[in-house]
Formats: structure tokens, C-alpha cells, sequence
């Protein structure tokens, strides 16, 4: 497969009252063309940052640096009208809430009729018919009923799927889907995931995931980079990585997952958590973020910042005592 999207050291700074942020350090990582990349970690590991900083969407005095190469233009580099003009068309993003991404003050038909026109020229007949086939296609019943309705009048579900809809609307190359689940019940989740799994198949598009649900990675993704305290951490093969994860974080996050059969009020049984705190960004020392978090750390990790390093075939490691391998772990 063809690489799509390279994103090569990528660092975020944003500003507030007490000064400066690194809210992504040297993140780099590649899709290609009709695969599905998961970034994984806890909120406010930087996730979303990275996602937004792809598209340049964050606040004007945010400084990002780095390369982020989309079909060979690095869109760091454009000057805003062209990019304005792949934003949507060629990088379409699903955003995290999407009460607060859609203008409750105009219809939903409205909204997607506004991307049509933009970059499509359709006005009109044309635009409305465009906009009922692509909210049938994320299986919404009645679409020309929908498409009168406002935000507020339709549940979270379809809200989330009138915004997959939206982003659709030109036959992107590459999609971002930013926490696509969250806040969703069990039911309305399921529905997403199969929609999402769906339209990758039919469409054949890329898929830049960002969630924090290991089950949601297992299902939809084929390689999977994780992330902690704005760094890049450990990436892999889904598969391998759930099989064998090195960095003692991953491990941690893999121990936490719920387990089929697990007995409410077994010790042995339950839910492992990570012991203490996420630190402050920025507070961050000149060494392992995770060090004092983690049961493997030595005295090396507090005073060595670990780079991203092959450990095996596909698979990169952050860290300078990885977890072991387990005989007979990988896939």
C-alpha cells in the first residue's frame, strides 16, 4: 500500500496564563492508503492535539513545528486558502462532541448542504439529494425528514452519525475520527463501530482513530501507536502489540481491560489499575515521563529520555527496560 499521511516529529507548544506547553513532543507516524491507525492513550496524553494540529485547527498562537506530508504537500507549509480547500474534501474529521460541533442554529441538511456546495458546487435539488443518500448511508431511516431536523431534536447517535455523514460529504481520502464513541451507550456504539467498519469496506478509505478504548482499537484498527504525556510511547500491528506489548504503560493498559468470566469480589480477579498520577505537562523531565509510574523502572529511567526504537519487526518501543517477551505471545 501507498503511504498517505507522514507525520514526521511533530511538536505542538500551545500558551496559557502561566506560559508554555508541550502538549505534543517528536510524534511521528505514517497511514497508508485504506488503512485504519489508532492513537491510543489516556485523555490529555495529547491525542486530539495531534489530530488538530494535523489540519492546523488549534489556536492561532499555537506553534507547531514539524512535517506533515499529505500525498507529498506538507500541509504545515500551505498557505491557508489551499489548505482550507483539502480540509473537508481530501482530510475529512469527526469531531470528539457532536453537539458542539454541529450549529444548533441551522438544520442538519443545512450543515451537510454547506460542505456540498463548498467543494462540490451542488446547490439546491442536487445538494438535498446528495445529503439524504449520505445519511442513508450511515443507516439514518427517514433521511429527508432528518435533514428539516436541528441538532437538538436528534439523539446523540444520530448526531454522531450526521456528522460521519458531513464528513463523507466529498469522498474523503483520509478520515480522522476523534473519541467516535464516547458518551454513546453500549447499543448506539456497536451501531457506530459496524457503520464505520462498513464504510471503510465499501469506500476503501484511511482511518486516523484517536480513542482512549482498547476494545474499540481491537476492532477497527490495524496498527495502533499509543501515546503518554504527549509522547509517542510504543507502536505496532494491533495484533501484536494486544499480544506482546513492551512498554510497561501499554501493559498497564492492557492488564486494566475487563476480562470475559471475570467474578465481582474475586481479588485475584479484579481490574488492575496503573498506580499513580499523569503529570503535568509542563512539569515534564528531561527523562522517561512514565518512570515514576512504573514497576520496572531503574535508575537509569530518571535521568535517560528513552527515543523510539525498533524492538522487533513492526514494532517500536520508547523505553529503556521493556517488558519481556512471553513464550508463544505473538499472534
Amino acid at each position: 500500500m501507498a503511504e498517505l499521511l507522514s507525520v514526521q516529529d511533530l511538536q505542538v507548544r500551545l500558551f496559557d496564563r502561566l506560559g508554555v506547553v508541550v502538549a505534543v513532543r517528536d510524534v511521528s507516524l505514517s497511514v497508508e492508503e485504506g488503512e485504519v491507525v489508532a492513537l491510543v492513550g489516556e485523555s490529555g496524553c495529547g491525542k486530539s492535539v495531534t489530530a488538530l494540529a494535523l489540519l492546523r485547527l488549534l489556536p492561532p498562537d499555537a506553534q507547531i513545528s514539524g512535517r506533515v506530508t499529505f500525498q507529498g504537500r506538507d500541509l504545515l507549509q500551505l498557505p491557508l486558502k489551499e489548505l482550507r480547500a483539502i480540509r473537508g474534501r481530501d482530510i475529512a474529521m469527526v469531531f470528539q462532541e457532536p453537539m458542539t460541533s454541529l450549529n444548533p442554529s441551522f438544520t442538519i441538511g443545512n450543515q451537510i448542504g454547506e460542505v456540498l456546495r463548498l467543494h462540490k458546487g451542488l446547490r439546491g435539488q442536487q445538494a438535498r439529494e446528495r445529503a439524504s443518500e449520505l445519511l442513508s448511508l450511515v443507516r439514518i431511516g427517514s433521511p429527508e425528514q432528518r435533514l428539516r431536523a436541528y441538532p437538538h431534536q436528534l439523539s446523540g447517535g444520530m448526531r454522531q452519525r450526521a456528522m460521519i455523514a458531513m464528513a463523507l460529504a466529498c469522498d474523503p481520502k483520509l478520515l480522522i475520527l476523534d473519541e467516535p464513541t464516547t458518551a454513546l451507550d453500549v447499543t448506539t456504539q456497536a451501531q457506530i463501530l459496524d457503520i464505520v467498519r462498513d464504510l471503510r469496506q465499501r469506500l476503501g478509505m484511511s482511518i486516523l482513530l484517536i480513542t482512549h478504548d482498547l476494545g474499540v482499537v481491537a476492532d477497527l484498527a490495524d496498527r495502533v501507536a499509543v501515546m503518554y504525556a504527549g509522547s509517542k510511547v510504543e507502536d505496532a500491528e494491533v495484533h501484536r502489540l494486544f499480544a506482546a506489548p513492551r512498554h510497561p504503560y501499554t501493559a498497564g493498559l492492557l492488564r486494566a481491560l475487563p476480562r470475559r468470566g471475570r467474578r465481582a469480589g474475586d481479588a485475584q480477579e479484579r481490574l488492575l489499575e496503573i498506580p499513580g498520577l499523569v503529570p503535568v505537562l509542563r512539569d515534564l523531565p528531561d527523562a522517561c515521563a512514565f518512570a515514576p509510574r512504573c514497576p520496572r523502572s531503574q535508575d537509569d529511567c530518571s535521568n535517560q529520555h528513552p527515543g523510539l526504537a525498533p524492538c522487533e519487526a513492526d514494532h517500536r518501543v520508547a523505553c529503556l527496560h521493556p517488558e519481556p517477551i512471553v513464550a508463544g505471545a505473538h499472534p
